[in-house]
């Protein structure tokens, strides 16, 4: 994030702000403006976007352009959702796929723009041609709401830059300030102005929806690997009949209502 001090203090002077009006504008303290701009602080990603909507930039533009008089802005490719995207690569600058497991999670959320946190997370790459075109990220995922995808399997992901290319059925690792990473299906097509309904192939769990402000990026899950191999499919149990006679009963339930 190198360039974000000059860029913010370049495009707060050629607006004419001083930087308690510029802070004020961002509902926060001058003295922050003055540590970014200074390169003492970064601003966490819901800043970040807000300072780029308020120039009328991308966040990429905004953190990876060196912006000045000379700079003209790229053209903007109709109903493309640009993110940030760090990534790592090797020697011989072949892309790695990064690893965010289950306890890094978390900081994921915060770091995912960030190179210097990209290049902690471990890497590594696979010998399967069809991974070799695109960009990939490898989520741990945890709980049964993906079953018979067991808990701590991992997905490797391809970044997915148009988010109007999400297919109904089709599923995804979702980041969202919310929820998280979570990995569930598609429930229907995505527009900005509407919210993505997520869907787990466990029906014990409900579908539900997220606002499209609250999404950060998208993968679609191209490949997973599993320490967990599958068992001959077992007997029905008193916990398996009962969670089936409750899924029954509230589908019933619904069907009443409607």
């Amino acid at each position: 994030m190198s360039n974000i001090s000059a860029n913010l203090k370049y495009l707060r002077k050629k607006n004419g702000l001083t930087q308690q009006q510029f802070a004020d504008n961002m509902e926060i303290k001058r003295s922050l403006i003055g540590a970014y701009e200074e390169d003492r602080a970064e601003p966490k990603y819901d800043l970040l976007k807000k300072i780029a909507e308020y120039f009328e930039l991308t966040i990429d533009e905004f953190i990876n352009e060196k912006i000045n008089d000379n700079w003209k802005p790229k053209p903007k490719s109709q109903g493309s959702n640009l993110r940030v995207l760090s990534i790592s690569v090797d020697k011989d600058d072949n892309e790695n796929i990064e690893l965010v497991p289950v306890k890094a999670s978390a900081g994921y959320l915060n770091g995912f723009s960030d190179p210097q946190y990209i290049q902690e997370l471990p890497r590594f790459q696979l010998p399967i041609p069809s991974l070799k075109q695109g960009t990939y990220r490898a989520f741990e995922i945890k709980g049964d709401s993906m079953l018979p995808i067991q808990s701590g399997s991992i997905i490797i992901g391809e970044y997915l830059e148009n988010w109007n290319d999400i297919k109904i059925g089709d599923t995804y690792v979702i980041i969202s300030k919310n929820e998280g990473v979570v990995y569930k299906r598609a429930g229907n097509k995505f527009k900005e102005d509407r919210e993505l309904k997520l869907i787990s192939d466990n029906k014990v769990y409900d579908p539900y929806a997220i606002p499209a402000e609250d999404i950060l990026e998208i993968w679609k899950a191209k490949a997973y690997f599993s320490t967990a191999l599958p068992d001959p499919t077992p007997e029905p149990t008193i916990e398996t009949l009962s969670t089936m006679m409750a899924q029954m009963q509230k589908s019933i339930s619904q069907l009443n209502k409607n």
